[in-house]
């Protein structure tokens, strides 16, 4: 079984017997989602690198602590720490201090460049900064759901629980997210050109 075959379950067994390449491979699977959609909350690079920084100290913590059960998906796991993590963000009115690279542990070493080619690079980037876009310009309600529904690839069970709503106001929020990204489209054709 090659190594992007293997469950993401398969790699946190790996990990916890002393594998740090099989995290590695975890986190290159799902980096790109967790962090877009904790950017697009936080609206701020600094403070979703910070955030995305803590939301990996979290995981591996509660990983080596043997708190981590595979009920659910990883994805989804880490997407409701991040959440989490940025309504903390939200609630603290005072600065949060910025975790050090120094210390013992930097997310950012463990972060590899795929292989795509560097113009399929340059579109993909291209096509997520106008997607970002359309989706920041959203109001915060709908934002939320847009960004847990298809970067967190939650449920819409799963939504209404995390932010306490009903299914049913989950789906509208949706619906009127969809609507205004083609209405915004329909006004600036050329964005997604």
């Amino acid at each position: 079984m090659s190594v992007s075959q293997k469950l993401d379950r398969e790699l946190i067994n790996e990990y916890l017997e002393g594998n740090d390449k099989s995290f590695e491979i975890l986190l290159n699977r799902h980096k790109e989602k967790i962090y877009t959609s904790i950017y697009l909350f936080v609206k701020d690079r600094s403070k979703a690198e910070d955030i995305f920084q803590d939301v990996f100290i979290k995981i591996i913590d509660t990983l080596r602590k043997g708190k981590y059960n595979h009920e659910g998906k990883f994805l989804q796991w880490a997407m409701r720490i991040s959440y989490n993590m940025c309504v903390d963000n939200f609630r603290r009115s005072k600065r949060r201090t910025k975790v050090s690279a120094t210390e013992t542990f930097d997310i950012f070493d463990v972060l590899e460049s795929g292989d795509d080619n560097m113009e399929t690079t340059i579109m993909k980037s291209q096509m997520h900064e106008k997607l970002r876009y359309l989706v920041d310009q959203l109001p915060e309600e709908q934002r939320e759901v847009v960004i847990l529904r298809h970067y967190a690839d939650m449920s819409f069970k799963e939504i209404s629980q995390l932010t306490r709503v009903s299914i049913n106001t989950a789906l509208g929020r949706m619906r009127y997210a969809l609507i205004n990204m083609r209405k915004m489209v329909g006004n600036k054709e050329l964005l997604l050109h």
